[in-house]
């Protein structure tokens, strides 16, 4: 069985990957990389993060900016990107028409059978068929209502990987806010790397985390997920 590491969100950070890549000791053609999504977008290099992935022939979900990048190259095409913000107009205008193809054809699951892994980008509802997942939940979501209800606000609700019940473990990210989780059944990834936190991965099959600091802070963070950065510094260092 190849090993399989699977990384959190990227966003436009190449050099951090490149940096992961080899503090995990991470072997091209040997090993598999899996991306949680948000391989693009808030960092400086996205069209590079994006030629490295496909350079390892790695994989990835679609995240939010994913689909945001997507969704403006669209309007490009059509002749009108104005409600696009310049910072994702500049991505769009970097990557390769090829590029855009490949980031079209992700898909918003991946069942990794040999590890009993998920690799999603946002979250999942529990006891709800990964065929019956609703795309935004897992493109969006961050919290369970009381009434069970999926919403991509955390303060609307409790985690939803805390009452994700298995029997598969889930690998996602998205939640720079609540940082790096560790649920029974679910590990949250996002160290927020573009707000100058980590880059963190997994190792599979055995689940042993690896991370890198980022080189310096690409995006403005907000308050708490500066206070979650602290903490998750703090924990991944001492692993």
């Amino acid at each position: 069985m190849p090993r399989t590491l699977v990384v959190g969100d990227v966003h436009g950070c190449s050099e951090e990957l490149r940096a992961l890549l080899q503090e995990a000791g991470f072997r091209a053609g040997d090993d598999r990389l899996v991306s949680v999504g948000d391989l693009v977008n808030k960092g400086p290099d996205s069209a590079g993060v994006v030629r490295l992935v496909r350079s390892v022939g790695g994989l990835a979900v679609l995240g939010n900016h994913d689909d945001l990048i997507l969704r403006c190259a669209a309007a490009r095409r059509a002749g009108d990107d104005t409600d696009f913000s310049d910072g994702v107009r500049r991505v769009v205008k970097r990557l390769e028409d090829a590029e855009l193809a490949w980031l079209e054809r992700l898909p918003v699951s991946i069942a990794l059978e040999e590890h009993h892994v998920i690799v999603v980008h946002a979250g999942l509802l529990p006891n709800v068929p990964l065929s019956s997942q609703s795309r935004e939940h897992q493109i969006t979501m961050r919290s369970i209502r009381s009434d069970g209800s999926g919403t991509k606000r955390l303060e609307e609700g409790v985690a939803w990987a805390s009452l994700w019940p298995g029997p598969e473990h889930v690998l996602f990210g998205h939640d720079a806010v609540r940082g790096l989780q560790r649920w029974p059944y679910a590990t949250g990834l996002d160290t927020g790397c573009v707000y100058g936190g980590r880059l963190t991965a997994m190792w599979l099959p055995e689940r042993r985390l690896v991370s890198v600091p980022a080189t310096r802070q690409w995006s403005e963070p907000g308050k708490s997920v500066a206070k979650q950065q602290a903490r998750d510094g703090k924990a991944l260092k001492k692993r």
